[in-house]
């Protein structure tokens, strides 16, 4: 039996898709094996957001050949998409997949194997298409991310992901609504709705958008929990919180994408909104889910970003009261407008506006899991841990707070249970049954 192994870096969309392609294979006969042991084939699902990712994705290819030097090293996904030609002579890879033959990725393998026959990497700014892609094998987990949108026509200007992933495409109903049904029937409790620009979903359908497809599965059998991936403030109205409303599923955690709390850097960035809107966005869910918790992204360094501007968003994150903040030092990606800003950020200011932001974020992440002592809530169970000799069942709250419940309760197949929160403990709370 041929043994096939896979390495994923970036998003979620691409996790999902290494997922589908790791079925794929299974249904042919082949062996999944771990990426550190010796393969037949392997699989490097590559990221391309930032030079950085180019790089690591270059350190994959490379690894898995000196794994195994006969091996077929395969290079799949968004930096094959924006620079295949640099790929082309790297000695170590072998065959270049596009991101449009995910779905049919063993084929494309076998193909080259038996005849050395090579794909044509598909030039997405033309393409229309959404290419379906399942999950059909068993994992043991009750949560799952569903890609159900890609491609983006937004163009950051710190952003090469919409010359990787093409235009805005999205995934008809019938198919999401049929792949959810199968994966609640294995065990799934909670989906994650997921996609390189999640808000567009449904732009090029006559009247139909993103709330419609979750009034849809929000009436499915054995689904138990709807999660959002990350969503523009701009798809934040009154009228989507309204009809959100109605839908018992659907989880309060809403990601919003944010990157910077100043104006004038959003405008630069080319972020279609200002701080007001996005303060509108919150204020619309806080109203209607007062326990809600709102995270985001925050880009700091971005050129141009002075100390003024950085403590515009030092205050905005303050007056959102944000329960998490991913922070991230901007970095330049070849291809994009602000690469070629004449104003960048010396790297010793971005680690320092980092370290600031991260212990502001500290500090309201407590303040967040402190409003919840002495509560009672309901936690999806979705693993067991060890910590300092000691077992734990870790779950999350419909909010994404992350719960431990000491495992000597007596706690047996993973699922929704009801506890009480007695402390916070390491990255979340401490509860019992």
């Amino acid at each position: 039996m041929a043994k096939v192994a896979f390495n994923t870096l970036g998003c979620k969309v691409n996790q999902y898709e290494t997922e589908s392609m790791m079925a794929q294979f299974e249904g042919k006969g082949y062996e999944t094996v771990a990426f550190t042991e010796k393969a037949d084939v392997y699989i490097i699902n590559t990221c391309t957001v930032t030079n950085m990712a180019d790089k690591k994705s270059r350190q994959m290819l490379s690894k898995a050949k000196k794994k195994n030097p006969e091996a077929l090293v395969v290079a799949v996904g968004c930096y094959v998409q924006a620079s295949q030609s640099s790929l082309d002579e790297v000695e170590h890879v072998d065959l270049l997949v596009g991101n449009t033959d995910k779905g049919h990725i063993v084929e494309v393998v076998e193909k080259y194997l038996d005849d050395k026959i090579l794909p044509e990497v598909t030039d997405l700014t033309r393409y229309g298409t959404y290419d379906d892609m399942w999950l059909s094998h068993e994992s043991g987990h009750v949560r799952v991310h569903i890609k159900v949108q890609d491609g983006c026509d937004q163009f950051c200007s710190y952003c090469i992901i919409p010359f990787a992933r093409g235009r805005i495409r999205s995934r008809e109903s019938a198919s999401v609504i049929e792949e959810v049904t199968s994966l609640t029937a294995k065990g799934y409790e909670e989906i994650v709705l997921t996609g390189i620009h999640l808000a567009s979903y449904g732009v090029q359908f006559e009247q139909y958008r993103l709330i419609d497809l979750l009034e849809e599965l929000d009436q499915l059998d054995g689904l138990k929990r709807i999660r959002l991936g990350s969503l523009e403030p701009t798809l934040i109205t009154e009228e989507f919180v309204q009809r959100l409303s109605q839908l018992s599923k659907v989880c309060d955690h809403f990601h919003l994408s944010m990157q910077s709390g100043d104006d004038e850097i959003l405008a630069a960035m080319n972020r279609n909104y200002t701080t007001e809107h996005y303060w509108h966005a919150v204020e619309l869910l806080r109203d209607t889910y007062p326990d809600c918790g709102i995270t985001t992204d925050l880009i700091v360094g971005f050129p141009g970003e002075s100390d003024q501007h950085f403590k515009h968003t030092l205050g905005f994150i303050k007056k959102v009261a944000f329960s998490d903040v991913h922070v991230f030092k901007y970095s330049k990606r070849d291809g994009t407008k602000a690469a070629a800003m004449t104003n960048q950020v010396d790297g010793r200011i971005k680690s320092h506006r980092s370290k600031e932001a991260l212990a502001l974020v500290e500090d309201l992440r407590a303040d967040f899991l402190d409003r919840y002592k002495s509560s009672v809530c309901k936690v999806l169970v979705e693993e067991d841990v060890v910590i300092d000799g000691s077992s734990y069942y870790v779950g999350h709250t419909t909010n994404f707070l992350k719960v431990y419940l000491e495992a000597k309760t007596g706690l047996g197949p993973k699922g929704i249970v009801q506890c009480s929160v007695e402390k916070r403990f390491r990255d979340g709370l401490l509860a019992r049954l």
